[in-house]
């Protein structure tokens, strides 16, 4: 079994060396963020530079999503991989060791950066990699690798918030992500033969079809639809009447429910179509999103924690898996182009998120925007189902 484990060639190993990376480059370097936002909001940040910071992440993400369209051999991949891991390692040991608030936002717009190198170009290598003649049930098993970073930076930041401080949780979450990096290093790259052989595949323009870009757009909306209980969600139970401390036990469950979406969500695609199933899945996150306008019941609101967690990374998986289908031999392309227009959503959100909330002095108004968002994503799925027929597709 160990010797399993420390083949770079088998599936297992493979499967595992990627949600790790995924736990450290999503996890650490950008959900423990959400974890711990609470803890910092009473002693460090203000709500809006909170949003700010959120944002900056998320240009950062977007600046890396744009960047890994144009790598294109293994090699290259490997070594930003590779980067982006170090990258998310080091940024999240900035927040542990100053409180300088420059140097907060270049981490946090470094840190993005590194996250889409390990997301995308990681994807793309365990994509690669990955021996199997159908892949996208394996890829589910890939992207549950987000629930298990929200779960397990979770874990970790409030375990050391019972007897110390955020600080010393950011330090911790430093350490661990430095102690995993080693094994994914060294099972997510090649062999010296393969390495040799690399074959570099061309951009083609020609893979952006109408109906390529109406998934496009949809993914923007859904990057919208992300980030504000990606960045709020505690603080938005902890705001509600009678719900103050139960913001992270809602997270927790997040990445509980996250961790076994991706891999039903693939499945259920698999046997009804791609598209018919995204399009359950975010007017599920709809009803997520408005529970916490409606109800101040506690299990209402744990349940919007778990639709958010159940279907904002299985929409990830869905939509990522699908764009690598679409680009058939350089699947970073459409990856990297849904990613992008995914982080332009990511960007605008949290800004008109904390505009709104300053000035309504709550979160309704943010969470009704977002709903309408999400809603008009299902709008552009359903004219792409319309055109679906016209096209070349998998």
């Amino acid at each position: 079994m160990i010797k399993t484990l420390f083949d770079k060639n088998n599936n297992t190993a493979i499967l595992l060396a990627g949600i790790l990376a995924i736990v450290v480059g999503i996890g650490v370097a950008r959900f423990a963020f959400t974890s711990l936002l609470p803890s910092m909001l009473e002693e460090f940040l203000s709500l809006t530079y909170a949003g700010v910071l959120a944002s900056c992440n998320f240009a950062g993400y977007l600046a890396g999503a744009v960047f890994s369209i144009f790598i294109k051999d293994i090699n290259t991949k490997v070594k930003y991989f590779r980067i982006g891991m170090i990258l998310s390692i080091v940024t999240t040991l900035v927040l542990a060791t100053t409180s300088n608030e420059a140097l907060w936002l270049i981490s946090r717009i470094i840190a993005g950066f590194g996250s889409a190198m390990v997301l995308i170009v990681g994807g793309a290598i365990v994509m690669v990699k990955l021996n199997f003649e159908s892949k996208t049930k394996a890829m589910g098993i890939h992207f549950s690798g987000i629930g298990f970073a929200i779960v397990i930076s979770e874990l970790i930041s409030q375990y050391v918030l019972q007897s110390g401080t955020w600080t010393d949780a950011w330090l911790t979450l430093s350490l661990f992500g430095l102690i995993v990096t080693f094994y994914t290093l060294y099972i997510l790259s090649f062999d010296k033969i393969i390495k040799k052989d690399a074959v570099k595949h061309p951009l083609s323009k020609s893979i952006f079809s109408p109906y390529v870009i109406l998934l496009i757009l949809a993914y923007f909306t859904e990057g919208v639809g992300f980030v504000v209980q990606g960045t709020f969600l505690p603080d938005i139970i902890n705001s509600l009447q009678g719900l103050d401390g139960y913001g992270n036990l809602g997270w927790l469950i997040v990445g509980i429910a996250g961790i076994p979406s991706s891999i039903l969500w693939m499945r259920l695609a698999h046997t009804y179509g791609s598209v018919n199933v995204i399009i359950i899945a975010m007017a599920l996150q709809i009803i997520g999103i408005l529970i916490p306008t409606l109800s101040t019941s506690i299990y209402l609101n744990l349940l919007s924690g778990a639709l958010y967690g159940s279907t904002f990374i299985g929409l990830v998986a869905l939509f990522l898996n699908l764009g690598g289908q679409l680009a058939g031999k350089n699947p970073v392309v459409l990856m990297g182009a849904m990613t992008a227009s995914y982080g332009i959503g990511q960007v605008g959100a949290p800004l008109y998120s904390i505009a709104l909330i300053d000035h309504f002095g709550n979160y309704n108004a943010t969470l009704y925007v977002t709903a309408l968002i999400v809603f008009l994503g299902i709008l552009f799925l359903l004219y792409a189902k319309r055109i679906e027929n016209r096209y070349s597709i998998c």
